[in-house]
């Protein structure tokens, strides 16, 4: 589409000239996200206040421009991807954290803050924020809520939206609401933040937060189990929850995530095992969390663990994490092109899963990697691909709806953490079925009746039904 050049004169006026983007270069740099998909979009605009990010929806509005809300790009499902055209409206510069409050135990923050640099800033008052998605160091607050991203830590803490307090909304009409704040209970009317979290911009545009905080953990033990077989790691995953113990973290890599990180980064993991569990407990108590890890090091033994390994110091810690952290830059040394997935699954289905993707990999030929969470049963199954190869990419497309047809068929779902976008909606309704998509349908038109907040993400139009 082409904007009216006064419309973009309009917005000029609302964050000022060199804030509103228009040359090819600039777009360029907005029209993908973490994803194989590109569109550009017909303008970028950068608010730096919610009363700007007013101004720009209200003349949106009226005009019936879209408007793709947008993080870091750090996406994994081109849920910020413009398809349609419009206004991309960044919101980086809105990166403050506005209050730390100790005594509530409690952050408020704008939308662009760096996880990571909330995070440790909390640290220095002795508190906690513990989501922590992979991106960490560059996605941003208001596009964790906006996906309810995920992150290691899950198992024991949680995930983005359990931390969400209250939020501030411009709506589509441009309209500005807040819902929460630091009340810990709150039941007057719906629950509007988490409404919003997880809703991709579809419904309206997060500007602001507040975050529950925890106190710190001052003690944490990190723990690597090799295993010969994939099975047994997968099961004694169950078998250290069934124990009643819950690790902060719980990550599982195959033997390719193994060996490509191994090349890439020469950490001393072992290449010629199937499988690793990183395990990771915290705590209060010095004396308790070396029994925890102890613990689980036998568990993981009994349960068929060839070598477990305690790291002795933050050095050996941060070594293991520079390996979790590493697995998908690292799959660039097997094939020129990777589309990670995200499914989850209940914790009992694990090994059926991991055999089921590893079934189909063998039956299409292309390598699939398998690591996540598996401590909530959050898996990552990465196709190792080349993109120029059509045969390849025809292959890609049949891989994903079968990887989602497991996910499913056992009682899973299509993302525990990266949101539906553009990439899932095919197989939206063969997930959450059709009276879910139509009461979605009906929030949406009823909070944003044009359809102009990021159009055609996170909820398919009304059409026939969507099957694997």
């Amino acid at each position: 589409m082409t904007i009216d050049p006064q419309i973009v004169k309009s917005l000029q006026a609302i964050v000022g000239r060199k804030h509103v983007l228009t040359s090819q270069e600039d777009l360029l740099c907005y029209s993908f996200d973490g994803t194989f998909a590109e569109f550009m979009p017909d303008l970028v605009v950068e608010p730096r206040s919610t009363e700007e990010v007013s101004a720009i929806l209200q003349l949106a509005y009226a005009h019936e421009i879209p408007v793709i809300a947008r993080g870091m790009g750090s996406g994994l499902a081109a849920g910020t991807v413009p398809f349609g055209g419009g206004i991309v409206v960044p919101l980086t510069r809105m990166n403050q954290i506005l209050e730390i409050d100790r005594e509530n135990m409690t952050a408020t923050v704008e939308a662009g803050v760096i996880t990571v640099d909330l995070q440790n800033a909390v640290e220095e008052h002795g508190l906690f924020y513990p989501p922590d998605p992979a991106s960490i160091k560059h996605s941003t607050i208001g596009g964790n809520i906006a996906c309810n991203a995920g992150g290691p830590r899950c198992l024991k803490y949680g995930v983005t939206g359990n931390y969400v307090m209250g939020v501030t909304v411009v709506l589509a009409d441009g309209r500005v609401f807040s819902s929460g704040g630091k009340t810990i209970k709150n039941v007057t009317g719906y629950s509007f933040s988490e409404l919003f979290t997880g809703s991709e911009g579809t419904l309206g545009i997060i500007t602001e937060a507040v975050l529950r905080l925890i106190s710190k953990p001052r003690f944490v033990r990190t723990a690597v189990a090799a295993f010969d077989r994939l099975g047994d790691a997968s099961r004694a995953v169950n078998s250290i929850l069934f124990t009643g113990i819950v690790p902060a973290t719980l990550e599982l890599m195959d033997e390719t995530a193994i060996v490509c990180i191994e090349e890439a980064m020469h950490l001393g993991l072992p290449l010629d095992k199937e499988a690793i569990l990183i395990i990771e407990s915290d705590g209060f108590d010095e004396e308790g969390v070396k029994h925890e890890i102890k613990a689980i090091a036998r568990i993981c033994r009994d349960s068929g663990a060839s070598d477990v390994q305690v790291a002795r110091d933050e050095a050996g810690r941060d070594k293991l994490w520079r390996a979790r952290r590493s697995v998908s830059p690292s799959l660039a040394r097997r094939a020129p092109n990777k589309l990670g997935e995200d499914i989850s699954v209940p914790r009992s289905q694990i090994p059926e899963a991991v055999r089921r993707i590893k079934e189909i990999s063998q039956r299409y030929g292309l390598p699939i990697v398998v690591f996540g969470h598996a401590g909530d049963g959050n898996l990552h199954p990465n196709i190792l691909f080349d993109k120029r190869d059509p045969e390849q990419w025809e292959k890609v497309q049949r891989i994903v709806g079968e990887i989602f047809a497991t996910a499913v068929e056992l009682g899973g779902t299509l993302s525990g953490e990266h949101g539906v976008g553009t990439l899932k909606l095919p197989y939206l309704e063969s997930d959450v079925g059709r009276v879910s998509i139509e009461i979605q349908q009906a929030i949406k038109q009823a909070l944003d009746p044009k359809g102009i907040l990021n159009p055609g993400k996170a909820l398919p139009l009304m059409e026939p039904s969507a099957h694997f």
